[in-house]
């Protein structure tokens, strides 16, 4: 018979979790969001379980099940590795008349654990007759579809304002979820040319999309324009996505265009993405950081030379620095801040990769030095986006792809 699928109302009630392994891990996870009060009884837990008791997120019993453990409680889960122990705790829940999931045998409890996903306001919960992969399926591509807009989650019009959206470092799948719902109810997509461009093709035909892409040192949308444009879309009552590369904050002007909405009164919402300082390297094979090698990360922008007057940056203080230092826009200046690194003491030895494209099917890398890395960007042709780490981390690679080729 098809169990009956209902929403229980924990907060503040008490819940016993009998067992403290894996499954009762995953189970406690939602419980205590919930807000349920939370008793586990078990002998030994996951270290995440004994983590949350320490933070008092739960209460942790250091024992075995016995009777009266259930008195007052509202709603039980039992998964221990002893069918025994998990019988017992069935039995007298039923005895109280309190639902019960016993992990080992579904049809020895009174209730089913449903797969449940959440988005936005709204979970989803689906059961498929004792088939748990079947309904973890069914939810993960539920919760999917409302995340891309494939399934729209409400009747209600978008309310006008601009969301800056970081869309990653330009493959496609690596924009945040909700980046991606919102892009997928935008009126008004104005988009660069680092932003994840095959996520255009998905956009509704109505949608009206405003190249503003930056070309390093050729043609570029004005910021200013930019700033125009995102308040006239919005106060003529659409909903505008402005979809950048990588993060919006992260050497992205991000916060120019939000103080630009905020004084003209548009509202604007911020959706963080994942920066191409971090996962162009990670897709490379290098880590920005390791246990051992780099206790430190540095982001630097090198839209200008370091003799530059508009220069912020400290070069000789980085030169003094061990850890790891990321160049963003450094490609055409590379042998500049590679020369004022190794004036400031870095070693000329110190190993440097370049990744151009990261994440994308084009993407490229080499590996040089502080030393050669001027000449190796010449002459492999290397250009912009480009991504260059300096420091013990950009050597690493060989354990996983072996010496670069001579």
């Amino acid at each position: 018979m098809d169990p009956y699928l209902a929403g229980l109302v924990l907060a503040g009630r008490r819940v016993v979790v009998v067992g403290g392994g894996t499954v009762a891990q995953r189970r406690i996870t939602g419980l205590l969001t919930a807000g349920a009060d939370v008793l586990v009884v078990a002998p030994q837990v996951t270290p995440a379980v004994e983590g949350m008791a320490t933070a008092r997120e739960l209460t942790w019993e250091a024992r075995g099940y016995r009777e009266g453990d259930l008195d007052g409680s509202w709603y039980a889960v039992t998964c221990t590795d002893d069918a025994q122990v998990n019988a017992a705790v069935a039995a007298s829940a039923e005895r109280l008349r309190v639902f019960c999931v016993r992990a080992d045998d579904a049809t020895g409890g009174t209730a089913v654990t449903p797969a449940v996903g959440h988005h936005d306001g709204i979970t989803v919960g689906v059961l498929a007759g004792r088939r748990p992969r079947r309904s973890a399926a069914v939810r993960t591509a539920l919760v999917e579809a409302l995340a891309t807009g494939l399934v729209d989650d409400t009747a209600e019009p978008v309310t006008p304002g601009v969301a800056l959206v970081g869309g990653g470092p330009g493959d496609p799948e690596l924009i945040t979820v909700r980046g991606r719902r919102l892009l997928a109810r935008a009126d008004v997509v104005v988009t660069d040319r680092l932003g994840p461009r095959d996520l255009l093709d998905h956009l509704d035909p109505h949608v009206e999309v405003v190249d503003a892409s930056k070309i390093p040192y050729g043609r570029a949308m004005n910021q200013a324009r930019i700033n125009e444009l995102l308040i006239e879309h919005a106060r003529a009552g659409k909903f505008v996505v402005r979809l950048k590369g990588g993060d919006p904050y992260v050497f992205g002007r991000g916060f120019e265009e939000a103080l630009a909405c905020a004084e003209a009164g548009v509202p604007v919402t911020v959706v963080p993405g994942v920066t191409s300082a971090f996962a162009a390297p990670a897709v490379a094979d290098v880590p920005v950081s390791h246990r051992g090698v780099a206790h430190e990360i540095v982001v630097v922008s090198g839209h200008v030379a370091p003799d530059d007057p508009r220069s912020l940056v400290d070069w000789p203080a980085l030169g003094r620095l061990r850890g790891t230092i990321v160049l963003l826009m450094a490609v055409e200046r590379i042998g500049h801040f590679a020369s004022a690194l190794i004036d400031g003491g870095r070693p000329p030895d110190t190993p440097v990769a370049v990744v151009q494209d990261g994440t994308m099917r084009i993407q490229r890398s080499v590996r040089a030095t502080l030393a050669t890395v001027a000449d190796v960007v010449r002459d492999e042709g290397i250009s912009p986006p480009a991504v260059v780490v300096v420091g013990p981390v950009a050597g690493l690679a060989e354990q996983i792809t072996g010496p670069p080729a001579t």
